[in-house]
């Protein structure tokens, strides 16, 4: 596993754009396709937070929330 050392002792949080969290974690790509993000290689990932991807799927603030938790057990 490819882990970007700059992020690995960093924390996940939703104000992160998808690529920093899959940059740091590779594999939090199967935790976020759980929650219905299938769309992890988009162009938008570099850009869009994760909250903002959320929100425009439709996922809850406590799916979010969820998600990123664990994220976190994985980093």
């Amino acid at each position: 596993m490819n882990i970007n050392l700059k992020m690995a002792n960093k924390k996940a949080n939703k104000k992160m754009t998808f690529a920093e969290i899959l940059d740091a974690r590779p594999d939090a790509a199967e935790i976020m396709m759980k929650y219905g993000l299938h769309c992890i290689g988009c162009a938008a990932a570099h850009f869009e937070t994760v909250e903002e991807g959320c929100k425009a799927h439709g996922i809850s603030d406590k799916n979010i929330d969820k998600m990123i938790e664990e994220i976190n057990k994985l980093m």
